[in-house]
């Protein structure tokens, strides 16, 4: 049987700040830090977590500020290779685990790159028609960001539409996935560009919670497009979120540590409610259709940086709470 992966950190009722530690100082993270030719620093947690920042930075970031399908990938010895493969495993970047309760008040499916995002929607149906109840909503969530070439390939060549932006394939997924044909209600703003922008489209499938498929706009629109954080906070002040709730979110394994801390830092923090945050499983037989794509080493480094500077900016909220 698999050893358990490291302890996330935890929402309400609950202390960030302890799980923040013990994953950041585990023994998978110090032993890639010292492959790299790092040497763990003195001082607190906060100086510990600037370290890792700084140090990921130089030896773990390979989008260079690109999207994640162009980012290169490292030329890494055998040793390292299979040093970073068991410290994903370790850290929960790569085998997904099942929901911990059998009910939540929402559910939360985050965006992504095409594929992910009809993979990710298929597998929040299955968990509802396997008996997962949700009180409230299912939240379908992303952004106006266009999609590339490769994705909308990627899409062609498993028989489904080339849409053109992130949050059309998550609503061509929705109406294909919950067999629904046109929203019950919908709303939005067009404000010329797409990071000033939102939508939001409900849906309503027989015998099932209401669908909400929402596009976030950019909370710095002259810098960047809208990114996890945002489309979170977007759809939590129009959802009602309130002490209390129990809020699970599906996004892919390999995510599971970054989105799940942005989400105790964009949702459980103010909101007071609790996150448990599930990876895809890939051996269900309705998301046959997208397989999904080959992680490599580089990946999951790049995504070990990305939990890092979630974890960093999740300290530095529960410091400021």
């Amino acid at each position: 049987m698999p050893e358990l992966p490291v302890p996330l950190p935890v929402g309400a009722p609950g202390d960030p700040a302890a799980g923040v530690a013990r994953w950041v100082g585990a023994d998978p993270i110090r032993g890639l830090v010292a492959r790299f030719g790092g040497t763990w620093p003195d001082g607190d947690l906060t100086e510990v977590l600037r370290f890792l920042d700084d140090f990921s930075a130089t030896h773990w970031d390979f989008r260079g500020g690109r999207e994640r399908p162009e980012a290169r990938e490292p030329d890494l010895d055998p040793e390292t290779v299979e040093l970073v493969l068991a410290a994903a495993a370790a850290l929960g970047l790569v085998r997904p685990v099942p929901p911990t309760r059998a009910v939540y008040a929402h559910l939360v499916v985050l965006g992504g790159l095409g594929h992910a995002c009809v993979r990710r929607v298929a597998y929040a149906a299955h968990l509802l028609r396997a008996g997962l109840r949700v009180t409230g909503e299912v939240a379908v969530l992303g952004s106006f960001r266009p999609l590339s070439d490769w994705e909308r390939r990627t899409l062609v060549d498993a028989g489904l539409p080339a849409d053109d932006t992130e949050v059309d394939v998550l609503d061509t997924a929705v109406r294909r996935v919950f067999g629904v044909a046109a929203p019950t209600e919908q709303a939005g703003v067009d404000a010329g560009h797409p990071h000033h922008s939102w939508s939001s489209r409900t849906y309503r499938p027989a015998g099932l919670p209401p669908v909400r498929v929402l596009a976030a706009p950019s909370s710095e629109p002259q810098r960047r497009r809208a990114h996890t954080a945002d489309t979170q906070r977007f759809w939590a002040g129009r959802a009602r979120v309130a002490p209390g709730d129990q809020i699970l979110m599906v996004t892919a394994p390999i995510y599971v540590p970054f989105q799940h801390c942005d989400a105790l830092r964009t949702l459980a923090l103010p909101y007071g409610c609790g996150i448990d945050t599930v990876g895809v499983e890939p051996a269900l037989a309705d998301l046959a259709v997208l397989p999904e794509q080959t992680l490599t080493p580089g990946r999951y480094l790049q995504e070990i940086r990305s939990a890092i500077r979630s974890m960093r900016a999740l300290h530095d909220q529960v410091a400021r709470h």
